[in-house]
């Protein structure tokens, strides 16, 4: 069975056969080294080349749209960069990458245009789908990955409310956990308020 820790903002690990963080950032005290990194976009408190420097090991593949090339070149750890594009499934070591579009419908700061993306991570027998940072899109209808991290905190993505609409139409068979809030905007509240709406299912 796969570990899922969620260590603040959009940042989670995954501990299985494989190691894998998604968007690093803010971590605190030593960290596992990571097999896989899966990056969204390029924001800074995604795609964090500090952070990155933290989890990343020369064997290290970081997958990443096409425009975090040059944060990733400012990791001391030369890691190898895969460039992944919205609609597409990469195979690597046992590990199943599908990119799911991240974009928002009614604000300014992730245009779909960019090709900035979500993940439906399969390892291990089980599947998580991390959406970036986006509002509630066409594309998340039916995935019913077993779980589900969704921004919660309005503002830069979709609020508590827009989450749990998302979470409707994703339909997660274990559960979902709220992410994006508590830094740059959003809090616990925030959280607790989604986890109300989808009756707790954590």
């Amino acid at each position: 069975m796969v570990n899922i820790e969620h260590l603040g903002h959009a940042v989670f690990r995954l501990t299985g056969s494989k190691t894998v963080y998604f968007d690093p950032y803010k971590l605190e005290g030593p960290q596992a080294p990571a097999d896989v990194v899966l990056v969204t976009h390029s924001h800074f408190d995604h795609c964090s080349p500090s952070d990155l420097a933290q989890v990343c090991v020369p064997s290290t593949v970081v997958f990443a749209p096409a425009d975090c090339a040059e944060l990733l070149k400012q990791v001391p750890t030369a890691v190898e960069h895969r460039v992944v594009e919205p609609g597409k499934t990469y195979e690597y070591e046992g590990l199943r990458i599908r990119t799911v579009p991240a974009y928002n419908t009614n604000k300014k700061f992730h245009p779909k245009e960019n090709g900035w993306v979500g993940y439906v991570l399969e390892m291990d027998g089980e599947s998580f789908y991390h959406t970036g940072d986006t509002d509630v899109i066409p594309e998340m209808e039916g995935l019913e990955p077993d779980y589900a991290f969704l921004p919660v905190s309005g503002v830069y993505v979709m609020d508590h409310r827009e989450a749990a609409e998302a979470y409707r139409l994703i339909r997660p068979k274990k559960g979902a956990i709220p992410m994006h809030y508590g830094v740059v905007a959003g809090s616990a509240e925030d959280a607790a308020k989604f986890l109300e709406l989808i009756g707790g299912k954590e």
